[in-house]
């Protein structure tokens, strides 16, 4: 078959494409390994789809660090507030939540998901699903897309593979693999967003044992890092939000370990030491007679608490009134900063992002396109950029998908967009 623009990957960023693409009545057609489009993405945020996060454009791109540099034109040309009012104006309102993270009313990523399919087959944009590909060549005037069923004949190529994390979802890195082939370097791809791995073994006693917030610090060369938020003891380490974005700050370090990373983690952000240490006093005499972990389980969870009272060396079913000063300060001071090794991360199918892929040094930052292949193109994660926790890989899913199906439909029209100098 034939089109003008052929889209490779049915998730948030290839779907964007193809109806930024399709708007201007270019021929679009999205080829799709799996049976159905967006599966991640119905994965995403629980199941609730964090599907941006409200802030400037400048604001997202610095949230990225040094990546945030090449995004940022694309985040300017579709910014959170267009991405909102994209869904509200298709009958799917948002709210955002006060750490800017912005939901679907109805908590289903199912609905995002169905608002983009609508779009797109509004827009008449024709789909291949059940279809991998296995090979893009360049040929005269375009590329031919190998898949296992037929070959497609196409002007443009936009990739939207994905990375390779959460595989289960067909995220298996075969973007890297095409754009490899035709000549891009692939920057090796390493977990970002991800649960870490402690030396500590007791942490799997408290295995699904979560804190709505936290804050974890460490020190890394010269590097102090500080992330807060919510965070879950898992079998081999921590995970969380908070732990995530730790991840994604540690990622070249974890990626290769030469030493276990020590973090300190205050199980109770509010209030500070002192203050606890009042309130901790308060309630051992006002119940002298309870246990000190029953009474430490009033700050942190109870199962949580009769660890922390062995790590402390305290009896933790002793009462409370004869609790000795000096045990409690050594137990409100491991609250306020409890100390893990960390050892490495989970394996990068659990990781939420991939940190690596096609570099970006030889993508045109105003076009999405490929400064090696004209006509070729890349959207959203397969792309070497990643963000933190709280919508801002999705953000940038749409925002690299638009401007590429933008730039495509242009570049097949004959109405090339301006390059960077």
């Amino acid at each position: 078959m034939e089109t003008g623009i052929c889209i490779i990957g049915a998730g948030p960023a290839g779907l964007m494409a193809a109806i930024h693409a399709a708007r201007t009545d270019a021929p679009t057609t999205v080829v799709e390994a799996n049976a159905k489009p967006g599966r991640k993405l119905l994965l995403t945020g629980g199941g609730r789809c964090n599907f941006t996060h409200a802030g400037p454009p400048e604001e997202i791109a610095q949230a990225f660090g040094k990546p945030g540099r090449f995004l940022r034109y694309c985040f300017h040309e579709l910014p959170p507030q267009e991405i909102i009012e994209f869904f509200r104006a298709r009958g799917l309102a948002g709210t955002v939540e006060s750490d800017g993270c912005v939901f679907p009313v109805s908590d289903k990523a199912a609905d995002v998901l169905n608002v983009l399919l609508h779009e797109t087959q509004a827009l008449g944009v024709q789909f291949r699903y059940d279809t991998p590909v296995t090979e893009v060549q360049v040929r005269d005037k375009g590329f031919t897309i190998h898949t296992e069923k037929e070959p497609i004949q196409a002007t443009c190529v936009i990739i939207a593979t994905g990375g390779v994390s959460w595989p289960q979802t067909g995220s298996t890195g075969d973007g890297y693999r095409f754009a490899a082939a035709l000549g891009h370097t692939i920057v090796s791809p390493k977990p970002a967003l991800v649960p870490l791995v402690t030396r500590e073994r007791w942490v799997g006693d408290l295995a699904g044992i979560s804190l709505p917030q936290v804050k974890i610090q460490t020190t890394v060369g010269k590097r102090r890092i500080a992330v807060a938020g919510a965070m879950l003891f898992t079998q081999h380490g921590i995970g969380g939000p908070a732990v995530l974005d730790l991840s994604r700050l540690l990622a070249d370090e974890l990626a290769q370990p030469k030493q276990d990373i020590a973090v300190q983690i205050d199980l109770a952000s509010q209030p500070d030491e002192a203050e606890l240490d009042r309130r901790f006093q308060e309630a051992a005499q006002t119940h002298p007679k309870r246990a000190v972990a029953t009474v430490l389980g009033e700050f942190v969870p109870r199962q949580l608490a009769q660890v922390l009272c062995g790590i402390a060396r305290c009896d933790g079913d002793l009462q409370a009134g004869q609790l000795k000063a000096k045990a409690r300060r050594r137990l409100i001071a491991l609250v306020k900063g409890l100390p893990l090794a960390i050892t490495g991360t989970e394996p990068i199918a659990k990781a939420t992002v991939t940190r690596g892929g096609v570099s970006t040094a030889e993508i045109e930052p105003q076009t999405m396109e490929s400064r090696i292949r004209p006509g070729l193109f890349f959207a959203g994660e397969v792309i070497d950029v990643d963000g933190p926790c709280g919508g801002y890989n999705l953000q940038m899913c749409w925002s690299t998908g638009a401007l590429a199906g933008r730039c495509a439909a242009r570049l097949l029209l004959g109405d090339n967009p301006p390059m960077a100098s």
